[in-house]
C-alpha cells in the first residue's frame, strides 16, 4: 500500500511540472487571473534549452539536499567507480541518457497538443514496460494485467485529438509521435532503473539521472543552439527552476515506488497521471477536453482501480 501511495503522489507532483512546461510553451490565463506563457517555441532546440536551464541550478541544489536526506549518498557515488560496481554506474548513466531523450520528446508533445492528451498518450508506456520486464526479468504479465494494458491502450486512443483551429494536423501528428515515443523510451528507463535500484539507493540514482540530463542538454546546445532571438529570460528561469524542483521530487518518489513494488506495477499505477494532469491543467490554466477525450482519460484511470483489485484478490486468496 505504501508503494502504491508513493507512486500516486509522484504522479500528482509531476502533473504540476507538466502544466508548468505547457505554460512556458503556450500562453494561458493562469488561475483565471494572470496571462502568462508562450515564452519559447515548442521545438527540439528549445526543449534542450529548457532542460539545460532547469538542471543548471537544480542539479547542485539537489546534490546538497540529497546528501542531507541520505548521508551515505556521496560514499555510494564514489563506490560506483570500483570495478565490481562499474555495471551499476553504466546502468545509472544509461538511465540518465534515457531521461534526457524522453524529457525532450515529452516537452515537444506538451508544447504542440493539450497537456492532458500528451500525458495520456505518454502513459501507453506501461504496455512497453510490461513487455520489457517479461523479456529481461521473466515477469510474465498475467491475464489480468493484459486486460489492464488493453484498457489503457483503448483509453489512450480515445484521447487522440482531431485537427482544429487550435491544433494543425501536422502539429498533432508530431505531438502524438513525440508522446508515444517518449513513453517507449521511459519504459526502458523504468526497467533499467528497477535493475539498478536493486543495488543503488533511489536518491543518488535520481541525482545521477538529473546530472546526466544537464550534461547532455548542454552538449546538445553547443551543436544545435536555438535561433538567436530575444527571449524574456526572467519568467523562463522562474519556470525552469520551479519545474526542476518539483520534477526532482516526483522522480525521487517514483524511484522509491519502483524499488518497493517493481517497475511494472509502478508504471501501471502511475497511469493515474493523465487524469491528474488533466485535472491540474483544468484548475490552473482552464485547459478543457471534449467528452470523448475525457472518457479516454477516465478509462485509463479505471485501470488503476483494476490493478488495486488484483492486489486485493492476491492477498485474500489462500496459497
Amino acid at each position: 500500500m505504501l508503494g502504491i501511495l508513493t507512486v500516486l503522489l509522484s504522479s500528482f507532483v509531476l502533473a504540476f511540472h507538466n502544466v508548468t512546461v505547457r505554460v512556458l510553451f503556450s500562453e494561458h490565463i493562469v488561475l483565471s487571473l494572470f496571462l502568462l506563457g508562450g515564452y519559447v517555441k515548442p521545438d527540439l532546440q528549445n526543449s534542450f534549452l529548457l532542460m539545460f536551464m532547469r538542471m543548471l541550478l537544480v542539479v547542485p541544489l539537489m546534490a546538497s539536499l540529497a546528501f542531507k536526506l541520505y548521508p551515505s549518498a556521496f560514499k555510494e557515488l564514489r563506490e560506483l567507480f570500483r570495478r565490481d560496481r562499474f555495471d551499476v554506474l553504466i546502468q545509472a548513466f544509461g538511465c540518465g541518457v534515457l531521461m534526457f531523450v524522453y524529457i525532450a520528446s515529452l516537452y515537444i508533445a506538451i508544447g504542440l497538443i493539450s497537456t492532458g492528451i500528451a500525458i495520456t498518450l505518454f502513459f501507453t508506456y506501461p504496455v512497453f514496460t510490461a513487455l520489457l520486464a517479461w523479456r529481461f526479468f521473466g515477469d510474465r504479465p498475467t491475464l489480468y494485467r493484459w486486460l489492464v494494458m488493453g484498457i489503457i491502450f483503448i483509453g489512450s486512443v480515445l484521447t487522440i485529438p482531431q485537427s482544429s483551429a487550435t491544433y494543425s494536423s501536422h502539429a498533432i501528428a508530431i505531438g502524438i509521435f513525440a508522446s508515444i515515443g517518449a513513453g517507449i523510451v521511459y519504459a526502458f528507463y523504468c526497467v533499467i532503473a528497477q535493475k539498478c535500484l536493486q543495488k543503488f539507493h533511489p536518491i543518488p540514482f535520481t541525482w545521477i539521472s538529473f546530472a546526466s540530463t544537464l550534461l547532455l542538454s548542454g552538449v546538445s546546445l553547443l551543436f544545435w543552439p536555438p535561433p538567436n532571438i530575444q527571449l524574456d529570460w526572467t519568467p523562463i528561469w522562474i519556470g525552469s527552476i520551479f519545474s526542476g524542483l518539483i520534477s526532482f521530487i516526483g522522480h525521487t518518489l517514483n524511484n522509491l515506488g519502483i524499488r518497493m513494488i517493481g517497475a511494472t506495477t509502478a508504471s501501471i499505477i502511475g497511469s493515474s497521471s493523465p487524469a491528474l494532469t488533466a485535472l491540474v491543467a483544468w484548475a490552473t490554466i482552464s485547459e478543457t477536453l471534449n467528452v470523448v477525450q475525457s472518457l479516454g482519460i477516465g478509462i485509463v484511470t479505471f485501470g488503476i482501480a483494476l490493478l488495486s483489485g488484483e492486489s486485493f484478490v492476491h492477498r485474500r486468496t489462500p496459497s
